[in-house]
């Protein structure tokens, strides 16, 4: 049995005297919240366990359809005080749970787990919970690259003032500048569709994935071995399963994952920025509601704070990308627990805050707010200035020197 317990399994206290993370109790919605929740770990551990003892009594292993039923029936039936209990007493919490399921399913309790390792259910769920908080995603990001293509589409012919080092420069359009933040978030569209239809299943493996103790259930039958780990992979919903692993899959998989996470969050982050920087500009701001306060001491103000939220978040996110690098690099041989502590942080709080991120960017999406006027005065401002470069080619055109006509625009707007 692969050691899995990381010292950890302490119940933090609820309520308001204890700190909770302000992911789940403030900002995330409760769909991602609940597939990083313990509730759904351990119920899809538990699954896992009678998709294995399915595929193995299929295969020829002495398992009854008594026992099978008593799992299934017992599937959402969790205490999760006994496991914690469990977990306080043994020091892992796999054989926590193993214990837990066994007391409320007797007929099947021996046959529970069996030749199975703990990164069985714990690198398997992981790679589930990471599809399903993909699958969450997707569709809010596309979302919000549909409400921003409808903003673009409506200001597609409305001039305004670029800026390039956010000084002056050349025209553009509102609308065009709208896709270059859609541009950007397709390119994270395509990069999480493929990131999540390329994750494979762990699968059946044992302890340094040479699949030695089901070798030996099976007495040497590598044939049955082999179709045990298609049958679970199937009944999970994969495609495809790692062929080679250690004990668990490899965390290169991981920094996958939270690279075109953190890239969407350098998306989201310049995105906001240019609102916010518009906003102060006064030529475009995001929604604000009608009771809402800009400031608890400045009445007048109206401070982008959606914006704000999706950059303070997008930081954070981008950050955690540090996390699975390291990992990866030092997992020794077949594997080190020094992953277990830093994934079960780094990977759920990834996806609630792009979850986070999505949900508010979709709101300040479908609420921009336009003062052509305003953009229209500042366009009237610098088009002196704009005028130079065509003053420019008009006097090369007429036999002039261009090195010396850049010298006259020099002066011109120094002026």
């Amino acid at each position: 049995m692969a050691e899995r317990g990381d010292g950890g399994g302490q119940q933090a206290a609820c309520g308001h005297d204890s700190y909770r993370t302000p992911l789940a109790s403030r900002y995330a919605s409760p769909e991602m919240c609940f597939v990083f929740s313990d509730r759904y770990k351990f119920r899809t551990w538990r699954q896992l366990w009678l998709w294995l003892a399915e595929a193995e009594q299929t295969l020829g292993l002495p398992i009854t359809d008594e026992q099978i039923q008593e799992m299934k029936s017992n599937l959402d039936n969790i205490d999760f005080k006994m496991a914690a209990e469990e977990e306080k007493q043994l020091r892992h919490d796999v054989m926590a749970h193993v214990h837990t399921f066994g007391h409320c399913c007797p007929k099947a309790a021996a046959i529970i787990h069996l030749g199975a390792t703990s990164c069985y259910v714990g690198d398997n769920t992981d790679l589930i919970i990471l599809r399903n908080a993909f699958d969450l995603l997707l569709p809010k990001l596309a979302r919000v690259i549909s409400r921003l293509a409808d903003f673009a589409k409506e200001r597609a012919d409305l001039p305004t003032l670029g800026f390039t080092h956010f000084q002056p420069a050349q025209l553009t359009t509102v609308g065009k500048r709208c896709c270059l933040w859609i541009q950007d978030l397709c390119m994270d569209l395509q990069n999480l569709k493929r990131v999540r239809d390329d994750l494979r299943f762990r699968g059946v493996k044992g302890t340094t994935g040479t699949q030695a103790s089901f070798l030996q259930l099976f007495e040497g039958d590598d044939q049955k071995v082999e179709q045990l780990d298609k049958m679970v992979t199937e009944k999970a919903g994969f495609k495809r399963a790692f062929i080679i692993t250690g004990q668990t899959y490899t965390r290169k998989v991981d920094i996958e994952v939270l690279s075109v996470l953190a890239s969407l969050g350098a998306s989201v982050h310049k995105i906001c920025t240019d609102i916010r920087l518009l906003a102060n500009l006064k030529e475009m701001e995001e929604p604000f509601e009608k009771q809402q306060i800009g400031s608890s001491a400045m009445p007048y103000k109206r401070n982008p704070m959606r914006s704000e939220r999706c950059c303070s978040l997008a930081r954070h996110l981008m950050t955690l990308l540090m996390d699975p690098l390291q990992t990866a690099s030092v997992q020794w041989f077949e594997r080190t627990l020094d992953d277990s502590a830093n994934r079960r942080i780094c990977l759920a709080e990834a996806f609630l805050t792009a979850d986070t991120i999505l949900n508010t960017l979709q709101n300040v999406s479908e609420g921009l707010v336009v003062y052509p006027k305003v953009i229209e005065r500042r366009i009237r401002q610098e088009l002196p200035f704009m005028a130079t470069e065509n003053i420019i080619m008009a006097m090369v055109k007429a036999g002039g020197n261009r090195q010396g006509v850049v010298r006259v625009k020099i002066l011109v707007e120094s002026d």
